[in-house]
This record gives structure tokens, sequence and C-alpha cells, in this order.
């Protein structure tokens, strides 16, 4: 795996800041596991598992790096104990495996999870949940997400949605002068099971709602919502307040950035941009943008503070109400940098892993030398 591991890394991480990119082959299953660490300067890694379809190995590794280097940002910001990482398991095609198949593959993810002693802490990601967790754990206790009747937090969706209420909240106190979410339009971009959540927490927020899902069958909802319904290739088109992406990432590139109708664009959609300057786009069109690892850390939050931390719903509720306070904090950053949010948050985040571990507290950031 040498030189996958060499072809991936080489485009975009001349210096690779990574703690530890592993690849791995499933004894059982045969498949290519990789598994990157980005850091554990504030604790064990945290973060999903991802079994999905790549047109080749390398391609799994350029995500799992990635999407770990997120996971570091968002754990920092969320004021976790917690650095980044990400599972990735490369399915040759878009069928998933199922039953003895599925139990060997996650089988062969717990290993090489316990290999690692402890320095990555594994949850669900996309093509994983819970259930999986489960068999994950039958080869590592370094697993969270479990159903609750086998001791975990179960589904994160929920909460992942929680805080994103949170977080628009912010949002339109930014964009315009008020967290109230009543009578504000939204397009929510993905129905799947946190897009869903967030429809129908905003629809309970006096929200009118515009939906869109590239699964023909979650259209019930809209119906269930009063929802508009959009066709998916017109929904980053329509004309709404605030764009919701819920979906998969890379939704926000040079030529889409140029069909948005809305004042913001704020989601629990992981690494919604494209590439970095993709931020200073938005920015030119005048579109504030949350960055994601912002709105979409309330899975994390929950889980973490159940099973690792034993907090109290009270807790948690407090500390998901906190991402929309976190997400002022960098709006604030970025007007008085004259930088993007995106960069904000990277500052915010880099002070965090800079102060080192703090508990779950943010420590009060101080602006650095103000960009030219």
């Amino acid at each position: 795996m040498t030189a996958v591991l060499e072809e991936a890394l080489a485009p975009n991480y001349p210096n690779p800041a990574h703690e530890l990119v592993q690849v791995v082959r499933g004894r059982r299953s045969g498949l290519a596991i990789c598994v990157a660490i980005h850091s554990t300067a504030l604790g064990p890694a945290a973060g999903g598992c991802r079994i999905a379809h790549y047109a080749d190995p390398a391609a799994a590794v350029k995500d799992a790096v990635r999407l770990a280097a997120a996971m570091t940002e968002k754990n920092a910001l969320a004021g976790l104990d917690h650095g980044g990482a990400k599972a990735v398991v490369a399915l040759p095609t878009a069928t998933r495996p199922a039953g003895v198949e599925r139990t060997a593959l996650l089988h062969d993810l717990g290993d090489a999870i316990e290999s690692l002693g402890g320095r990555y802490i594994a949850g669900p990601d996309v093509g994983s949940g819970p259930a999986d967790m489960s068999v994950i754990g039958e080869r590592t206790p370094h697993v969270v997400c479990r159903p609750a009747h086998d001791g975990g937090s179960g589904d994160s969706s929920l909460h992942t949605a929680r805080g994103t209420l949170a977080a628009l909240g912010a949002v339109a106190d930014e964009a315009f002068g008020s967290r109230e979410l009543a009578g504000l339009s939204f397009g929510v971009i993905g129905l799947g099971s946190v897009g869903a959540h967030v429809a129908r927490l905003l629809h309970r927020a006096g929200a009118r709602l515009f939906v869109t899902d590239v699964a023909p069958a979650t259209r019930s909802l809209a119906e269930e919502l009063g929802a508009t319904w959009v066709d998916p290739a017109d929904a980053l088109a329509t004309e709404v307040d605030i764009l919701v992406p819920a979906a998969l990432g890379g939704l926000l590139t040079a030529r889409t950035v140029r069909l948005l109708r809305c004042a913001a664009v704020a989601g629990p959609a992981n690494n919604q941009l494209d590439e970095p300057d993709t931020a200073r786009l938005l920015a030119e069109r005048g579109v504030l943008w949350a960055p994601d690892v912002v709105v979409s850390a309330g899975g994390v939050i929950h889980a973490t503070g159940v099973e690792l931390r034993g907090e109290t719903e009270e807790q948690l509720t407090e500390r998901l109400s906190r991402i929309g306070d976190t997400l002022q904090q960098v709006f604030r950053t970025a007007r008085t940098h004259g930088s993007t949010p995106a960069a904000a948050a990277a500052e915010l985040a880099g002070q965090r892993l800079a102060a080192g571990p703090k508990g779950p507290e943010l420590p009060t950031f101080r602006p650095t030398t103000q960009e030219s």
C-alpha cells in the first residue's frame, strides 16, 4: 500500500500533518481499510467509519485524510478533548455488503481500530450505523453510538440536527438581526436521517420549507410537513433565506456558488466546500457560509458526552445550544480580521489545539494578527 499512500498524499499534502495514515487489507473481507489520525493533541482522536464505493484505493485515502483533518477542527471547536480521525472502507462497487460479508468487513474494521490501542474512538458515518458499531464492538471497545439496548448512546442523527438548529439561529442573527426562525425560508437539501430531523425541527419552529432529495420516497416527508418539493437539479438555485445542505459533501464549487439565490448557507453536511478557495467565492457573492465543522458537531458532542463523560441530558442540551455561540464567535472573528468564516474557524481551532486539553469548556480565544 506504500504506492497508494504516496499517490494519495502527494498532490495535496506535500508535508502531511497527520499523525498516522494506515491502509490495511482486511483478512476476512479482502477490502482496503484506511484509518487516518490527524491529531491527538487534545486527546484520543474521534471520528466516524465511512463505508462507501471509491474509484480506487487512493481516492479512499484522500477522503480519509481530508475528513480526519475536518474532525480535528470539529472536535476542537466543540470544546471536546478529542483529536480528529476517520476510517474509510473502500468498496469496489456501489453495492454494500450484507449478512456474513458485512460482518466480516466490520470485524476487519474493528481489528484495525483495536490495533491502534485507543488512539482512535470510532462512530458511525456514511454507510454505517449504530447496529454496525455493535458488531465492530465485538473486536474493540473503542467505539461509540452502539444502540441503547447494547449500552451505547444510539443514533446520533437527532442530536446532529438539534445542534444544526442552534447554528441556524446564529446564522439568522448574523444575516437578519434575530435568532428567530419563524417566517424565514429554508431549503433543505437531503432528507436522510439528519436532514429529515432538521426539516421537522424547522417546521416546528415555524419556518417555511423547500425540500429535496435524490430518493423519491422522501417526498412523503414534504407532504407531511407542508413543505414545497424541489427537483434536486434545481435545489441550489431555489430562492430561500438560508440553504441547508444535509447530504454528502462537495456541494459548493466555483460553478454552483454562482447559482445560489440565498443569503446564507448552513447545514450539517460534512466538507461542503470542494476546495478552500470556494469560501472566498461565497464571500465575494455576499453569501454567508457557516463552517460545517461547527454546524454538524451535535452528534459527536452527544455521543462522547453520554458514553465517555457521563453527562446528563440537561448538560448535553446546554452544550448543543452553545454551537450557536461558537458560530457567532466565528463570525465575529471573521469580521474582525476581514477574513472568511472558514479561515476564522481554522484560526479558532488552532488556538484551541495550541492551548491543549482544558476540559469541555472552550477557551477564551484571542484574535491574532489581522490578515492582509
